[in-house]
């Protein structure tokens, strides 16, 4: 599983001209599922999220969690975080999840970060979406199930 981690003051999802998910502060996830994800996975990569200290303190320190913060979720699909370009010009995306399997952890994802307490916006998985925010910092990490668990 990959994630990127963006601090956002808001964001917004639009499908089709309506909007699926806005937040305000807090982070923009776009996510990327593989087939040997799992929910073991998603949990782990969920709990680091919620607790990863990359908000500022009074101090402008990055000391804060997004639970610290009350901040919130803008959870996004992105099979393009598997891309493979180690050959030509056009990449591949053999890597990715496939659909089902993606989706269905995509969603446990998102429940189990509902249940957290975290509000959450989404996109629309698979669908041609259009986010907008506006990036804190700007602050943005990259988070991968193979070098953190």
């Amino acid at each position: 599983m990959r994630l990127v981690v963006q601090v956002s003051k808001n964001a917004s999802c639009e499908v089709d001209g309506k909007v699926t998910g806005a937040i305000n502060y807090g982070y923009v996830v776009l996510i990327g599922v593989n087939d040997e994800d799992n929910e073991e996975i998603a949990d782990k990569m969920l709990a680091k999220l919620l607790k990863l200290r990359i908000l500022p303190d009074d101090n402008g320190k990055t000391n804060m969690s997004l639970i610290d913060k009350n901040g919130e979720l803008l959870i996004v699909s992105q099979f393009t975080l598997y891309a493979d370009m180690t050959h030509g010009n056009r990449p591949n995306f053999l890597k990715a999840g496939a659909p089902d399997h993606a989706n269905k952890i995509y969603e446990y994802f998102v429940s189990k970060a509902r249940e957290a307490g975290v509000k959450v916006g989404t996109g629309e998985f698979g669908a041609d979406m259009h986010v907008t925010l506006t990036n804190e910092g700007p602050f943005t990490v990259i988070m991968d199930s193979d070098e953190l668990i």
